[in-house]
């Protein structure tokens, strides 16, 4: 189907929240990846809206002046690339008439459409854009429920520190491997880990590129193999999330921390099993929180809901995407009015407990309210390790290895006898992961 009929498709058939014929509506518009390489969280981003936008409008919508408005959105296929969400962008506000914005999926194309709602003066809240870069512009109409990405993968810097002696070293003999997508929130990524290896005086020996496919770790996983660094960290969303655990099983690479960004929208823990286990994943969002507000009830709640209307897990992207559209309906309310310009002042003037997590916006349009918690998968199960306040459960550091992927260095000598080694209980490194565990 040509990329144009898609878009048509879409535009008519996906709208969400669509009233009775009479009714009241306030009608907001979103570019979402539904084709094209950012498609699967373009389903996510989706879903969280649509599921925001049913429970609102269940409770009796938003009230204004006396009168009840429903809410409906208006979807396009932005189809994963910057230039066909730039067009889209123009054609819902000049041609659809469409007054406010739901962000599209990623910084990348975030940052594609600002220009445009700057221009028409058109608030938007997005959910998945991170990068910094977008809130150094003085753009005014930008507002984002997220953490930005230069937060993502601190905590794990700070948990090798904290685990140096389980892993036989003092923090400043720790040493980091990166292998990092070249896009914006991928580079944030990496300068808040390198901002944080440098605090802890530990050294980076590999800082590698992925390529732009995301379909081949060989190269840097063959440095990993020669280098044998603590830690491992990676980012390049879902793709490179899959790639990484899949050809680190395949290639028999170990390392004592493994870190990623992306781990739950690209089910690692589903699709690859045991190769996935006790992988340190970075989050916006998880379940176990203990965040609660009256649309949506608990984290919990919500992640009970959204299973049984999508049949899924609920990750994080649609977690947040339904969070935006929270943070949209109260600024209506306390704006009591449907003027762009009001709703804009009232969202800047948000301080908001949500299920998702506090919200509050600095001047440039940040959440400065909450941070990124870190889980761990263990039986299959994403757990949050990190920060304490948080923690379902202890981090397991460093990750017990499958024997066939030991390197030499730590395998029970070949020279002890068969006996001998089952007497002695195995290696010295599978009892110190034992002992963790």
């Amino acid at each position: 189907m040509p990329a144009s009929l898609v878009a048509a498709f879409i535009g008519t058939l996906g709208s969400v929240g669509v009233a009775p014929a009479g009714e009241d509506v306030i009608i907001l518009g979103a570019a979402v990846s539904l084709t094209g390489k950012y498609a699967q969280n373009g389903a996510n981003t989706k879903n969280g809206y649509e599921f925001a936008v049913r429970k609102i409008n269940d409770r009796g919508g938003i009230e204004i002046g006396g009168t009840s408005y429903k809410l409906v959105v208006h979807y396009f296929d932005d189809e994963s690339t910057p230039a066909r969400g730039t067009e889209l962008a123009e054609r819902l506000i000049q041609q659809d008439g469409v007054k406010y914005i739901l962000g599209p999926y990623s910084s990348g194309l975030t940052k594609a459409i600002l220009p445009v709602v700057e221009k028409h003066k058109v608030p938007m809240v997005e959910a998945n854009g991170a990068a910094r870069e977008l809130f150094t512009k003085g753009y005014r109409y930008i507002f984002a429920v997220l953490s930005t990405s230069d937060q993502y993968l601190t905590p794990v810097i700070d948990l090798a520190a904290e685990h140096a002696e389980e892993l036989g070293k003092t923090p400043e003999t720790l040493t980091v491997a990166l292998a990092i997508e070249n896009d914006s929130f991928a580079q944030d990524v990496r300068a808040g880990v390198l901002a944080d290896i440098e605090r802890h005086g530990m050294r980076c020996v590999i800082d590698d590129q992925l390529p732009p496919e995301l379909n081949d770790m060989s190269v840097t996983l063959a440095k990993v193999k020669a280098l044998r660094p603590d830690v491992l960290v990676i980012s390049g969303h879902e793709k490179g999330a899959l790639t990484a655990i899949s050809q680190i099983k395949a290639l028999k690479v170990y390392v004592p921390i493994l870190a990623m960004t992306h781990c739950d929208s690209a089910q690692i823990a589903e699709k690859l099993g045991d190769a996935a286990e006790y992988a340190l994943c970075a989050q916006q969002w998880h379940r176990s929180l203990g965040y609660k507000d009256e649309v949506f009830g608990t984290a919990e709640d919500f992640a009970k809901e959204f299973k049984d209307a999508y049949n899924y897990e609920a990750p994080y992207q649609s977690a947040q995407s339904a969070a935006a559209v929270h943070v949209f309906a109260e600024a209506f309310k306390r704006a009591q009015s449907l003027d762009p310009e009001k709703v804009r002042d009232a969202l800047a003037a948000t301080e908001l407990q949500s299920f998702y997590g506090p919200v509050k916006f600095d001047a440039s349009g940040r959440n400065v309210a909450k941070s990124v918690v870190l889980s761990q998968v263990q039986g299959g199960k994403y757990v949050v390790v990190a920060p304490a306040q948080w923690a379902a459960g202890k981090p397991i550091i460093p990750r017990p290895p499958n024997r066939s992927l030991l390197p030499a260095r730590a395998k029970a000598k070949p020279s002890a006898p068969r006996r001998r080694s089952r007497a002695r209980r195995g290696s010295s490194a599978s009892r110190r992961a034992r002992s963790i565990a």
